[in-house]
């Protein structure tokens, strides 16, 4: 989703792992996961699962008897097995960990070596109340803007001056008539301005409720 952190998203571009981009909601990152033979999505909250189709686990099956090289056959017992551990409907956390320690094991990782492998990019959340959260569109990703128009301007002003890694997104929420604000930058600090910025731009631009913001709302 847009929240996945951009560290996160350059460690996966240099792997050239395709990645998908889907709306905030397990239910949207499952159909996108839909979409690939072997789909892996795990939302920023951690709400997530690996998808495998019928038709590559029939393909593999057949070939764990026909192949003669080892590692390849290994390779293959590996991902069936993965197949066979993970719960592909929803999720499970227990099956998830330990999938985590089996690869752990095989990487001979420590849980240090598995957290330091890429960076997250400094962020920020925060919130600004506004008068109609319908008055605010998004692309159907929720990575731009798209109206009004005078806040999608401000917000790639903003991003463009914050620095080459800035990156920031608004979106209504789905609860509240409010509008959800997220930011990455290099530094912190860079972060914290930019999520400050950018929620003062949609004070002014979506009708925003009561003063505008001055400091972060949870």
């Amino acid at each position: 989703t847009a929240y996945a952190n951009g560290g996160a998203h350059a460690y996966l571009k240099a792997k050239q792992i395709p990645i998908g981009l889907a709306k905030t909601g397990v239910k949207y990152c499952h159909h996108k996961a839909m979409e690939f033979d072997i789909g892996i999505y795990f939302e920023a909250n951690g709400h997530g699962t690996v998808m495998v189709k019928d038709h590559v686990i029939d393909r593999l099956q057949k070939l764990e008897t026909a192949v003669d090289d080892p590692k390849k056959k290994a390779a293959v017992s590996q991902i069936l097995a993965a197949y066979q551990l993970i719960n592909q409907a929803v999720g499970d956390a227990l099956s998830d960990l330990l999938f985590v320690e089996v690869l752990l094991l095989q990487q001979n990782w420590t849980i240090q070596h598995w957290n330091a492998i890429y960076s997250d990019l400094p962020s920020r959340q925060t919130k600004v109340q506004i008068a109609d959260r319908a008055l605010v569109k998004t692309t159907d990703d929720e990575t731009a803007c798209l109206a009004p128009e005078a806040l999608k301007d401000a917000v790639d002003a903003l991003v463009a001056a914050a620095g080459p890694r800035a990156r920031a997104f608004v979106r209504p929420s789905g609860t509240e008539d409010a509008v959800r604000v997220y930011a990455e930058a290099q530094t912190e600090a860079a972060a914290n301005d930019l999520a400050l910025r950018v929620a003062q731009a949609v004070h002014a631009h979506a009708a925003g409720v009561g003063d505008a913001p001055t400091a972060f709302v949870a």
